[in-house]
């Protein structure tokens, strides 16, 4: 779970709302908002949901610190009785969603929180603070493993954001596939293989090359990734082999030309008899870097800064909209930000062959089911509590499910309609 106490992620206005809502007696009408995307990222075909375990953890974390709310109060955030109120603040409503690993399109209600105004519309911050960076990895890390065609990739983009993102973002991109995360912290907090090679900065530390190669082989074994392009790469191939030998476990390539280097390097490697030493490939990767990469003898990929950052869509443009109020939908009818009003409830259509042809969502009702539907949304808290949810790794075989089941159109990297459609059927 995060490090970063929930509650003060909070966003001042919502504390306006809150203030005012306990003020006119608003405040505990039963109310249900809904997270949702209105449209996916420019050349994107679906979103993947990534982030709702972590959401759920702090979401039972979330409390306001009594230094907290001194501040809120002597600012003039809130009055005397907003500040008794968060001083008490617990969740006690439900909130329901997609899985972990699901896709969604436009439209997809991915999370539905119910309970009173205040204790939900205080956690909006929150909820899409963590979804919107964790489902923009997630998607952006799936179109990656896609393009790899079944080779393994490695995330190693820490040093590319926030100290906590980068852990958030290293979770995600192994739900979507990736094999392994550079980043410890992830490895103990969600169980996630961890794996790494020195930086060139180890090399340039020693007097050669070769007496650099040497100490990490007699500290690590053969069993290690030896970086061969702080000089020449030929001569770095040849200096890695000659010290660790034919058994090396890999080499990492992380500039120049990689498809060209890539084909030459596998060609010196084999004709050094290094045959099963595997060539990990890395620098600025992005999905259309690794797809141009297919057809050469690339074993590993390593994606940095465009994974973290979502590979050109570092959010993924959810909304947190008030759908209704006391059982009665309502809606936002703004030009180009219109709602749909009424809890939704969504199923996901298939032919007898197992492949996705619609997404249905009906407010306030329940789609007719055929014979082919899943039910999207599943319980995630009942009366404030927690229910057991899926392991990373029962999400992370969920998405490759998913990912199956579209048709093969919505897996092209190119610009095009969202892979299946979805039809919202609105109240009454």
């Amino acid at each position: 779970m995060s490090h970063l106490r929930p509650a003060l992620l909070t966003d001042h206005y919502e504390l306006t709302m809150v203030s005012a809502a306990l003020r006119d007696g608003t405040a505990d009408r039963r109310c249900t908002f809904e997270v949702f995307s209105r449209r996916l990222p420019a050349g994107r075909r679906y979103g993947v949901v990534a982030g709702t375990g972590r959401l759920i953890d702090m979401v039972r974390e979330f409390r306001f610190a009594p230094e907290e709310v001194e501040f809120l109060l002597r600012t003039g955030v809130v009055d005397e009785p907003a500040a008794r109120w968060l001083a008490d603040y617990r969740f006690t409503g439900d909130i329901d969603g997609y899985a972990e690993g699901e896709l969604f399109f436009p439209g997809s209600p991915i999370l539905t929180i119910s309970g009173g105004f205040a204790e939900c519309v205080v956690l909006e911050t929150l909820v899409l603070s963590v979804l919107n960076h964790d489902c923009a990895v997630a998607a952006a890390a799936a179109r990656m493993v896609t393009a790899a065609r079944g080779r393994a990739l490695i995330e190693m983009g820490s040093r590319r954001a926030h100290e906590e993102a980068a852990v958030a973002a290293a979770r995600a991109a192994y739900l979507a596939g990736f094999r392994f995360t550079s980043n410890l912290a992830a490895g103990q907090r969600y169980g996630i293989p961890t794996a790494g090679t020195a930086a060139h900065a180890f090399t340039l530390l020693h007097d050669d090359e070769r007496t650099a190669f040497a100490s990490q082989v007699a500290t690590l074994g053969r069993d290690t990734t030896l970086l061969v392009d702080t000089y020449d790469i030929r001569q770095g191939i040849r200096n890695a082999i000659e010290v660790a030998g034919p058994q090396l476990r890999a080499v990492r390539i992380d500039s120049g030309d990689l498809a060209v280097i890539a084909h030459q390097s596998r060609e010196l490697l084999d004709s050094l008899g290094a045959t099963e030493t595997k060539i990990i490939v890395s620098g600025d990767l992005d999905e259309y870097a690794i797809a141009a990469l297919a057809a050469e003898p690339v074993d590993m990929y390593g994606a940095g800064t465009a994974v973290v950052t979502g590979s050109g869509a570092p959010t993924a443009s959810l909304v947190y909209k008030l759908v209704e109020v006391d059982g009665r939908p309502v809606v936002k009818r703004s030009e180009n930000k219109a709602t749909i009003g009424g809890r939704k409830v969504a199923v996901r259509r298939h032919k007898p062959t197992g492949t996705a042809t619609e997404e249905v969502v009906v407010s306030q009702g329940v789609p007719d089911r055929q014979a082919n539907d899943r039910l999207l949304q599943h319980s995630y808290v009942v009366d404030g509590e927690p229910v057991d949810l899926p392991g990373i790794e029962q999400s992370r075989e969920h998405l490759r499910q998913c990912l199956i089941s579209i048709p093969w159109e919505g897996l092209k990297l190119s610009a095009g309609d969202p892979a299946i459609p979805v039809t919202v059927v609105p109240a009454g």
